[in-house]
Parts: C-alpha cells; structure tokens; sequence
C-alpha cells in the first residue's frame, strides 16, 4: 500500500513538473523562410517573422546576419554585404547599418527581405550557411537565439546529377542519385521527384534517407536555442555516450516533446527488461520522436552543429510520392553498422526484403549527398 501510494505521489510530482515546463514563459516568435533569388552574384532571401503567442508582443532588439560560405566543401572568403529591407504591414524600410527595435504583436508578423551581394559569382558547386543572430525580448527576460538557413545555387542541379550503381546482391542493385546539399528552401516532394523522375523502372523501390526529409522539412535546431534544465543533464547520464539522448540538449528536445513523466516511467521500465535480457523497451514506450534525434555531428555539414529530428508525416509523403512517380516509396533510417529501420513506406513491401537490400547502406552515412537510392532488380 506504502509503495503504491509513493507510486502515485512520484507521478503526481513529475505531471506537476511537466505543466511547468509547458506554462513556464517562452518566446513565441518563428522564423518563416519564405523564398530566395539568385541573380549572378546577388541573391535576396524572404522571411517572416511569427509571433505565436495569443496575448503577448515580443520586441527584437537585435537581428544580425552572418554567412559561412563552401566551395566543394570546404570553407572560402568572400567578401559581401548586406541590406535588410522590412515591412510591418504599414511601414516598409531599408536598413543598412542599425536594426532599431521592432515589436511584433500576438497572432502578427512582420517581413523581411535580406540582399546579400557577393564580389564574384556564387556558382553552382558553393553554397552558403546564413546564420541570423537575433534577440527576443518579452515576459520571459531576454533571449538570444541563432537561426541558420542553407542557400544553394541550385538552378543547374538536374544537369548535373550523378548517378552512382552499387551492387547489392544477386537480385538487386542500388542507383544512389548524388544531390546538392538540401536545406528548408527545398520542396520535399518536388525535389525528390525531380531527382528521379525520369531515370525510374517500373519495378523500382525508392528509399529515402529520414534525415535529408527532415531538414528540407525544417525539422533541425540549434542547440543555442534551448534552454535545457538540470533535469535533462541527469537523464542524459542513464544513455550510451554514442545515444543522441546522452548530451543535455539531446534530452531537453525529447522532455520537451513528450514530457518527463513519461520518460522517467519508460526508463525504469526499460531498465527493468534489461535486466533480464530484453533491449529498447525504452525506444518503444516512447516512440519515434526519441530514436530518430540525431545530435550535432550526427548528420553532413553544416548541419553538424544542429540538432535534427525525425521526419512529419511521413505515410502522407509516401503516398503522394508514390502517385506522382509510380513506384513503392519508402523512409528509411540506415547506419554503416547495418542497423536498418523502416520509417514508413507506400505500399506492401516485405521489410525482410527491404531491410536486407538496406543493409550495406548504399546512401552512406557522411558526405555522399546521396538520399536519394533506387532499388532496381538485376533482371529488369
């Protein structure tokens, strides 16, 4: 009796914790990439400014902008500048070398057009990491975040795709196709669609890597903008150090989906079918959202210093990629030590068949730009 009422008191003080967190106040304001233009060596980025909050304004003392620029790769010098134009809906201004404080209302926001000009050509083999560091300022104090952007010069992308034939077995080889590196700007489903539209076979497999979805979805954060608690740095003790829920942030993103009533309860009793030789009971009780964080380094630069979650609605994406291209479409996790696992596919395929001709990992897991694989019989 002693212990079951412990039980209840414990879980009524975690459901107390988890309201909190939830209530505690926050910033409400959302970066919205909207579109960008390259002209030669200029290229201007839309964005919006959300605030989410029902009651609440929230001010921008500070918004700056700041560029890491890659060629083939590596990291180059190029000398540019910038011009911020905004528009609130009444008043639209340049902004050259000061951002005054703007407040965005609740349920309002405001737009940005940033142009950046380079001093030479951006071509087709850079791309840039456009890092905004901006303040909020509100009920909850002051918070200084940093939201980062992929740009690509991407319009001579499908006449140059690489195509790369990898065998598999006896039945099956792989056609990894080569992308550019994928950010937010890129639709989901009409890049991959356009990547591989005109080279599939009637009995093809597409399987597609759950971290490139995830990031043309903009499901990736950097760490700098959580706030994690002293909760999440003892949780992350109970996880292997090569588990993405063994660093505070990595933790704090999973408390943050799912609460920590229902991590602490999954983690005891994962613990307990440890014990007794049954493993990832904890993976299981609290779903897809825990397993498929991938930490910073966990995925190709530049997204190496975020944090990137699993992909959303995935059955949908499936779906409708199916019906556009006629073929079985599947989401796939894959690691170089042959784990493989099967986020959703469109149609009933055999995950043996899937998850042996997964297991070699054609799509590899560093800088292969290759989400992309058609699966396609020997035969056909």
């Amino acid at each position: 009796m002693i212990l079951i009422k412990s039980l209840i008191f414990i879980t009524f003080i975690l459901l107390v914790v988890d309201l909190i967190l939830k209530i505690a106040p926050k910033s409400n304001l959302e970066i919205i990439p909207k579109k960008y233009n390259f002209n030669k060596n200029e290229v201007t980025i839309d964005l919006k400014i959300f605030n989410n909050s029902k009651n609440k304004e929230t001010m921008i003392p500070r918004f700056d902008l700041y560029i890491d620029f890659f060629e083939n790769g590596k990291l180059s010098e190029i000398i540019f500048k910038k011009s911020i134009i905004i528009e609130d809906g009444n008043i639209k201004r340049t902004l050259n070398n000061y951002w005054p404080t703007v407040i965005v209302k609740s349920k309002s926001s405001i737009n940005l057009s940033l142009n950046i000009k380079f001093d030479h050509n951006f071509n087709k083999n850079n791309f840039a990491w456009l890092k905004i560091i901006w303040e909020n300022y509100g009920h909850f104090g002051l918070k200084t975040r940093e939201d980062c952007f992929l740009i690509n010069n991407n319009e001579n992308r499908l006449k140059n795709r690489e195509l790369i034939e990898i065998p598999i077995n006896k039945e099956y080889k792989a056609i990894a196709i080569k992308t550019d590196v994928l950010g937010i700007f890129d639709n989901p489903q009409n890049t991959i669609i356009n990547y591989c539209k005109d080279i599939i076979k009637k009995n093809d497999i597409l399987v597609i890597g759950e971290t490139p979805l995830a990031i043309m979805q903009g499901r990736y954060i950097n760490p700098k903008n959580l706030d994690y608690t002293f909760l999440s740095k003892i949780l992350c003790y109970f996880f292997h150090p090569t588990s993405s829920l063994a660093t505070a942030c990595g933790m704090q993103l999973l408390i943050n989906k799912i609460g920590i009533t229902r991590i602490i309860i999954a983690l005891f009793i994962g613990l307990f079918f440890k014990l007794i030789g049954i493993k990832g009971i904890f993976y299981r009780l609290t779903g897809s959202e825990s397993s498929l964080i991938d930490d910073i380094s966990g995925t190709t630069l530049p997204y190496d210093k975020t944090i990137v979650l699993g992909p959303i609605n995935v059955n949908n994406f499936c779906t409708n990629i199916t019906k556009a291209i006629g073929i079985p479409t599947v989401i796939a996790d894959v690691n170089d030590l042959g784990g493989v696992k099967i986020i959703s596919n469109s149609k009933n395929i055999s995950k043996n068949i899937l998850k042996e001709i997964l297991k070699k990992n054609p799509a590899g897991n560093d800088d292969q730009k290759t989400p992309i694989v058609l699966f396609r019989k020997i035969n056909s």
